[in-house]
């Protein structure tokens, strides 16, 4: 009896410090593998869903569970930590002069302030439970974070294929940490998405296939961020003046209206000149003026050319013949794919008569 209140007590005093550290969401998981969530990853990457996202195939077997992994994990502690947005995402969808930027991406980089916090709550449950092995993720390992959210009681895999919360709505970066310690675990969220599909009918590329299963080939997110080429002519248009990411799916989500914008924490309030950058401006930057702009953005990663990129597709589709200077400056880049994208544009601002 003594053990499950001593259980008990290092559950509550966990879920408190976790809290303390910025987390608005933690549960806990069996650490075993999930024959139905190995199941569902085979069949997405059968069906070429990850598109060009290598690694997801080539560690598929660690991926799907945290066993596969580690087979001495006992425990999955799910965590969350809120970005919920003060202003509207949709806001700018068909502004002329100015793009669109990802809420996720408008504040400091998530990879570090989530890690350093997941990082103080594992120090401390070492600390309090000595003798304890563990590993800390944030999205840079083969690990199933929302699944594993959702089996941890913290929300549940919406239709769009993103957490969602009842308290935080879709708007939630995740980490996980595994553990040998052997702690009870949470109720696995139920499903609430019902019959709505709103997220499903706002997608701009038709990106689902079907309830709870995305195409990352046709994906915005994916389009701009991760994928490597010319973005393919089919998607242009209805990128419209996204530059980094797309909200739509998550934004349109019902829940959203119980997200409150004071548990965000602090440091993914958005920078002011990322809420709604000039496309003129953004054009101009060279590589020294893009990595200035976007330090310790998550921005960084892609790159001032794969940036670019995306930002002559946005001055293609604004219509606005005043982009046409900064747009004709891009013709000669040295990067093609740049070049291709600004020959592109420049056809789509001036139309053959």
């Amino acid at each position: 009896m003594s053990g499950d209140r001593e259980d008990a007590t290092l559950r509550d005093e966990l879920l408190a410090e976790a809290a303390r550290l910025g987390f608005v969401a933690v549960g806990i998981a069996p650490a075993a593998d999930d024959p139905e969530r190995a199941r569902r990853l085979r069949e997405w990457i059968a069906a070429g869903h990850h598109a060009t996202m290598e690694w997801m195939e080539d560690r598929a077997d660690v991926r799907q569970g945290p066993q596969a992994m580690w087979p001495e994990a006992k425990s999955v502690i799910a965590l969350g930590m809120s970005y919920a947005p003060a202003h509207d995402p949709l806001a700018l969808e068909g502004d002329r002069e100015r793009a669109r930027i990802s809420v996720y991406a408008q504040g400091r980089d998530y990879h570090d302030t989530v890690k350093k916090a997941a990082k103080a709550l594992a120090r401390w449950l070492v600390e309090r439970a000595p003798g304890t092995e563990l590993k800390v993720f944030v999205d840079t390992a083969p690990v199933m974070e929302k699944p594993l959210g959702e089996a941890a009681g913290i929300g549940w895999q919406g239709k769009h294929t993103n957490l969602v919360s009842r308290e935080h709505g879709s708007w939630l970066f995740l980490a996980a940490i595994y553990t040998t310690l052997e702690l009870e675990p949470a109720a696995p969220h139920r499903d609430n998405c019902g019959s709505c599909r709103a997220c499903q009918d706002a997608c701009p590329t038709d990106a689902f296939p079907a309830p709870y299963r995305l195409d990352a080939r046709k994906c915005i997110s994916y389009l701009t961020i991760e994928h490597k080429g010319p973005i393919p002519h089919a998607f242009r248009k209805a990128i419209g003046n996204r530059i980094y990411g797309c909200d739509d799916c998550l934004a349109v989500c019902p829940w959203n209206k119980f997200a409150a914008t004071a548990a965000r924490n602090r440091a993914f309030l958005p920078r002011a000149e990322l809420v709604a950058p000039r496309l003129a401006e953004l054009l101009a930057l060279d590589d020294p003026g893009f990595r200035r702009l976007f330090s310790g953005s998550p921005i960084k990663r892609i790159g001032r050319d794969r940036f670019v990129r995306n930002c002559l597709i946005a001055a293609g589709n604004s219509g606005n013949r005043a982009l046409e200077g900064p747009v004709r400056a891009l013709l000669d880049d040295p990067d093609p794919v740049v070049a291709e994208a600004a020959r592109w544009a420049l056809g789509e601002l001036r139309p053959a008569p």
